[in-house]
């Protein structure tokens, strides 16, 4: 057989080979489905608890000589240590050595 052959042989199948990966459109075949990312959306929708409040005519809790007092202390290193609240109450019993 001469090497010409084998190569046209080769050439043809290379062919066939990389013609099945391609899609239909035209396109490259990828995993990605319609939902690609959904899992993403759904832990964020999770962790917000209402994504447009209604405040209502509700005065707000908070005042610009407020934030501006905290910015301050904040920048002069005197920052309001918060209380400290407790989330839970661990009940043991038992005893001690």
């Amino acid at each position: 057989m001469p090497i010409e052959f084998v190569q046209v042989v080769i050439a043809i199948l290379m062919t066939v080979f990389v013609a099945g990966c391609a899609a239909a459109d035209g396109g490259v075949r990828t995993a990605q489905k319609s939902n690609w990312g959904e899992a993403n959306r759904q832990t964020m929708a999770a962790q917000i608890i209402d994504p447009a409040p209604d405040y209502g005519d509700a005065p707000l809790l908070t005042s610009g000589e407020q934030v501006a007092g905290a910015i301050s202390r904040f920048r002069s290193d005197q920052v309001k240590k918060p209380e400290r609240v407790k989330t839970s109450a661990i009940a043991t019993s038992g005893t001690s050595k």
